[in-house]
């Protein structure tokens, strides 16, 4: 298949599905698990596609290619939790100012997602925003090849695919390939509070902005997304945002004016009311920093009843599973939740679950026979865990 010469091809953007091809779209067809994509070339050629990409090679390529041509400065944000949600606040604040931003969709932060957020940029945008994400060494390496980003944020560095890291330095190493890849000209942003600061700090050879806790503006922050997204762990992402956008020409009061608008892709902290009881669903993903900081969230909001927590199995964690899941379970005792729900084989043994269920629907048929008005319920564990099922069901 010939190689498509992007500078010289009009198109308008890529997809990997070839029922989402629209006229002078490019088609990417890649060899998956159960699908091959190049079985789908002659549908996407009939729905208009302008050219084909083969395979993920050929799509790092042309996303590199393509990312040559933007004027847009570009933004890679990384972190073991919190990446979507600065990721998120970032481009809001950047819109507010009156930029035109093209950013990352949900979590496409892979080998696949982030080359292809890159060839749906549009040539006029002024800022691309890129999650990059990573589980194995060596991948945020081969995303800032294709991005070459100007400006890093790291948003923290915690526990996350730990079994594949061995420890918090390896993944600071893995992360801190953002920051390595930065042009002096360039910019990264790093929170002070951050475990590995001053490590990370070392690895940039371009100005480094910090955000720190004392920072009257964290406490601004915290105030304008109290009602939206509450806890420390989301003002220490809101202040990394806030800061790369002042650098960038965005006024402190037009981003925190565009927090009231801010929309999270789902499964983020969204607050949902059934039956008098507050759910708060925050099952997308989980890690151990990520899990420690929404109970701690969680033990602060008020609440009229009792404080419920439904916590499943995290993944990827190695040979310190046990350990780390046995912490969380520490936690949720110290921060007196007075009822932890389990879930999943990990979550029962070692979290000392008050109630403890293999499954997500076992966990929602508990919920329906412990909940009682104003309690309020949080429910997180890693995503394939699916315990969004847990959540009452509604017509």
């Amino acid at each position: 298949m010939p190689v498509l010469d992007i500078a010289n091809l009009e198109f308008g953007g890529a997809t990997l599905d070839s029922r989402q091809v629209k006229p002078g779209m490019l088609f990417v067809a890649v060899r998956g698990e159960h699908v091959d994509g190049h079985d789908f070339i002659p549908a996407a050629l009939a729905a208009g596609a302008a050219g084909v990409v083969d395979g993920r090679d050929d799509l790092a390529r042309a996303a590199a290619e393509w990312r040559s041509l933007l004027g847009a400065k570009v933004v890679g944000v990384t972190g073991s939790a919190g990446k979507t949600t600065t990721k998120e606040l970032l481009a809001a604040f950047l819109r507010a100012g009156g930029f035109k931003v093209h950013a990352t969709v949900g979590n496409y932060n892979n080998d696949l997602g982030l080359p292809l957020t890159i060839l749906n940029c549009p040539r006029d945008a002024d800022f691309l925003v890129l999650e990059m994400g990573t589980n194995h060494p060596g991948e945020i390496r081969h995303l800032v090849e294709i991005a070459r980003p100007d400006v890093g944020i790291v948003s923290s560095i915690g526990t996350a695919h730990i079994e594949f890291f061995k420890t918090q330095d390896g993944i600071a190493d893995e992360k801190g390939e953002l920051l390595r890849a930065l042009p002096p000209s360039g910019f990264a942003v790093l929170a002070e509070d951050n475990a590995r600061f001053e490590r990370l700090r070392a690895m940039s050879a371009a100005p480094v902005l910090v955000a720190s806790p004392s920072d009257p503006m964290r406490a601004r922050l915290a105030s304008a997304l109290a009602a939206r997204l509450p806890g420390r762990h989301n003002a220490s992402n809101a202040h990394l945002a806030l800061l790369a956008a002042n650098r960038l020409g965005v006024s402190e009061p037009d981003c925190l004016a565009a927090v009231g608008g801010l929309s999270l892709p789902g499964g983020r902290w969204r607050v949902l009311e059934s039956g008098g009881v507050t759910y708060i669903d925050d099952t997308y993903n989980a890690n151990p920093t990520s899990m420690v900081a929404a109970l701690e969230t969680f033990s602060e909001i008020p609440v009229a009843g009792r404080r419920i927590a439904v916590l499943g199995d995290m993944f990827e964690l190695g040979g310190d599973a046990a350990a780390l899941h046995a912490s969380v379970g520490r936690r949720a005792r110290e921060l007196a939740i007075d009822v932890v729900v389990a879930v999943g084989a990990m979550a029962c043994e070692q979290m000392g679950g008050d109630v403890r269920c293999s499954t997500a629907d076992e966990a929602r048929a508990a919920l329906a026979r412990i909940v009682r008005q104003g309690d309020a319920v949080l429910l997180k564990a890693s995503h394939g865990m699916h315990l969004e099922s847990a959540l009452p069901r509604t017509s």
